[in-house]
């Protein structure tokens, strides 16, 4: 597509699933689509690129969050990996102040490099194992917003992300249809690390693309400080969840 295409496609898509894209964030998407079509052919960043696909499953699928995060927040996007959801959130919601956090520095490059090419200053991208950096005074309890997009089943994400998120605050774990099934399961993790489940929002992508599936965002509200324990070493969190 050039550009004209595309930013038609975003706003089409976009408009579709009740979300405002202008011609100007359409034109960072376009940008950012080329970027990262032409990395991915040297780095595993995604499996989707047909552009239409992109628009829809990254994009859209991206920033159905953005209704459930509060003006100004401080969020941290937990596994972002080639930077979703938090490259499409920096530009749409440039009063969000967001911390893209990943163990694997070379897509941390990427999302660094991906950011400047557009012009992102509400955006910072660490190289770091989440579990380790939980326990730094800095990032322990001081998010507005955790969030996560494919990393892992519940009971081991609410362990991972619940400590980055200060009281009164939220997880939003982005999750395809398995979200009930793995949201009992998680029950025990999400009560000792602070959390209480006060939502599991479902919706289903609108397009022309039959498989474009069912999404839940399980949004999980922080009430009780989570103790100095969690999260333990990965190996544990693994093969023993909470």
């Amino acid at each position: 597509m050039n550009l004209s295409e595309f930013t038609n496609e975003c706003m089409s898509a976009f408009s579709a699933n009740g979300l405002p894209c202008s011609a100007s964030q359409a034109e960072k998407l376009y940008i950012l689509t080329e970027h990262m079509l032409s990395v991915n052919k040297s780095m595993n960043l995604t499996a989707i690129t047909d552009e239409k696909a992109v628009i829809l499953r990254h994009y859209v699928d991206s920033l159905t969050i953005s209704q459930y995060i509060p003006e100004g927040a401080r969020l941290i996007d937990v596994g972002c990996g080639a930077g979703f959801p938090s490259l499409p959130l920096a530009i749409f919601r440039p009063d969000l102040s967001i911390t893209a956090l990943d163990s694997t520095a070379k897509r941390i490059r990427y999302v660094e490099e991906t950011a400047s090419i557009l012009g992102l200053n509400n955006l910072t991208a660490i190289a770091a194992r989440a579990e380790e950096y939980a326990h730094k005074p800095e990032f322990r309890e001081e998010f507005d917003i955790a969030t996560a997009r494919a990393v892992a089943n519940l009971s081991v994400l609410c362990e991972l992300c619940l400590p980055y998120v200060k009281l009164g605050g939220k997880m939003i774990a982005m999750k395809s249809k398995q979200a009930s099934d793995e949201l009992n399961a998680a029950k025990n993790c999400i009560s000792l690390c602070g959390g209480k489940t006060t939502a599991v929002i479902s919706r289903n992508l609108i397009s022309d693309m039959s498989d474009s599936g069912e999404r839940n965002l399980v949004i999980i509200e922080k009430h009780m400080k989570c103790p100095n324990i969690y999260p333990r070493h990965f190996s544990k969190i693994s093969k023993k969840p909470l």
